[in-house]
């Protein structure tokens, strides 16, 4: 992959300890750059130069729990204006 891909991912936070196991685990990946964990939302956001793939099934070995890719988004490859923008943060709710 040539540029820098965000994930947007829905994994099953219940409880403290999960999202400190969760978060653990994103921080000793060495490809993620950037990651947010949004609780409430059971929704984790990664950015980094990955396949989409590898990360999820590591996170889905390492927590024992069911990960769904929701988004992916590549931006930095180009000079468009268009792939300067992450993602499109549309919420259907």
């Amino acid at each position: 992959m040539s540029g820098k891909i965000c994930m947007v991912m829905r994994i099953n936070i219940d409880c403290h300890g999960c999202y400190r196991r969760l978060r653990r685990i994103l921080l000793s990946m060495q490809e993620l750059e950037t990651h947010l964990i949004e609780k409430k939302q059971s929704r984790v956001i990664v950015c980094g130069k990955f396949i989409p793939q590898d990360v999820a099934i590591k996170i889905r070995k390492k927590m024992n729990r069911r990960v769904e890719i929701m988004d992916l988004g590549e931006f930095g490859g180009s000079n468009d204006d268009n792939s300067q923008r992450p993602l499109n943060n549309t919420q259907n709710e």
